[in-house]
């Protein structure tokens, strides 16, 4: 890639790298990393019971490895963004690497569980500064023609953490301990760091991430829209999806190994909607977010009556896979589309409100189980995952919002302006 004596040399560095072979690489190297950082995070998923005895704590207690690093996530997003805000991405992406080494090796060390909660915390604080860098890297690795792909390669990181990390590491754990699974995933940090090093490019700060500019961007219509649907789908996929495993011992009566199978299956099944969705959101948005919250509402819905059959709960599973597999991409490409002039700071906001809905999902679907029943959990999750569906109808019919996505409200952004429609 050649430059013109009028671009500048901070201008030079942040351009993508100067060979499509290097950018691939480069968005390769940050997919990886969001595979290690989920993989770290749900991990204790299948060796709860392995670490909690080993320490002699309950299992309750033990189940603070999953909490605390989504809410510290969503707190973590914007302080270390801002604090970090004139610091090369580049560097900020190894050393949150760095971190989520020491963190894995840290908990793999542990003599005591307060070690492991502080491991805990370093994989919160890693997972909110990580994702709020990577969520909206592609337009700086690759051409924007590419972006989009780049994009969906980038979150296929997170149903691929789910179908290979998670059964791979309860694998090793059953094998070798589960000291040695965190080793691993260590190993693997480390592995990923030094690729980060040779591929990624030097990206200096586009623009200065500020707690005025945040306030700027949430104070806009289209990022409090893409807030509204974030919430309202996240939190009814992990209000659900956190219990589907109870669901499927209770109502389907399925076994341990019959389990594992069906949620190989929806993992699959989320990697392919992960580039459907990709492929579809950049064309139509509404579309895409109103289809992928129809499926998972149906889903949900259907698993108590259908899901008594093991035929119908992995067909259900299926549905359920590609629609949320689309979710994670949708949803970045509804804050960056809202806030196009500041990619960081939407990025953002949409790692933290990610993150915190989640924890919040977890929450309430807990709290609906131990009062109600497990298909409660599944008809309620459905209904939350209708209302998106509505709200984006009833956008498109009132016209109401702003921007790219057809919505006109009266304080839309000039940074918005030229879009053009979609939908």
């Amino acid at each position: 890639m050649t430059t013109t004596a009028a671009t500048t040399p901070s201008e030079r560095t942040a351009l993508p790298p100067r060979t499509p072979l290097r950018g691939r690489l480069a968005v390769v190297s940050v997919m990886l990393g969001i595979f290690s950082i989920v993989t770290t995070e749900i991990l204790p998923i299948g060796l709860l019971t392995s670490i909690g005895s080993d320490f002699a704590v309950s299992d309750g207690t033990a189940g603070l490895m999953m909490t605390m690093p989504g809410l510290l996530a969503a707190v973590s997003a914007p302080l270390v963004t801002v604090a970090t805000a004139r610091v090369d991405r580049r560097l900020m992406l190894c050393a949150f690497m760095l971190l989520l080494a020491l963190a894995d090796f840290l908990t793999a060390a542990a003599t005591d569980y307060r070690l492991v909660l502080v491991s805990r915390v370093m994989v919160g604080v890693t997972i909110g500064g990580f994702w709020s860098i990577a969520a909206g890297l592609a337009g700086r690795l690759v051409p924007p023609a590419s972006a989009g792909r780049a994009t969906a390669v980038i979150f296929s990181a997170v149903p691929l953490g789910s179908v290979l990390g998670v059964p791979v590491g309860t694998f090793i754990g059953g094998l070798a301990g589960w000291r040695t699974a965190f080793v691993v995933m260590g190993v693997l940090s480390v592995g990923v760091l030094a690729l980060m090093l040779l591929v990624v490019p030097a990206l200096p700060p586009a623009q200065v991430t500020r707690a005025s500019l945040l306030r700027t961007v949430l104070n806009r219509p289209g990022t409090r829209f893409a807030l509204l649907l974030t919430f309202l789908i996240v939190l009814s996929h992990f209000a659900t999806y956190t219990y589907v495993t109870p669901f499927l011992e209770q109502v389907t009566h399925a076994g341990p190994a019959l389990i594992t199978v069906f949620l190989l299956v929806y993992g699959a099944a989320g990697i392919v909607g992960n580039f459907v969705g990709g492929a579809l959101v950049t064309r139509r948005p509404r579309a895409a977010v109103a289809l992928a919250a129809g499926l998972i509402t149906a889903a949900t819905a259907l698993l108590p009556v259908l899901g008594r059959w093991e035929a119908g709960a992995v067909a259900l599973l299926v549905v359920w896979g590609v629609a949320y597999g689309a979710v994670p991409v949708c949803s970045q490409t509804w804050f960056a589309k809202a806030a196009p002039d500041a990619p960081e700071a939407a990025s953002v906001l949409f790692t933290a409100s990610f993150q915190a809905t989640f924890a919040l999902g977890a929450l309430a679907g807990g709290a609906v189980l131990d009062r109600l029943s497990v298909s409660a959990v599944m008809l309620l999750g459905g209904a939350t995952a209708a209302l998106v569906v509505v709200v984006t109808v009833v956008t498109v019919v009132t016209g109401t919002g702003s921007g790219r996505f057809g919505f006109r409200g009266r304080r839309a952004v000039g940074a918005d302006r030229g879009m053009g429609r979609s939908l």
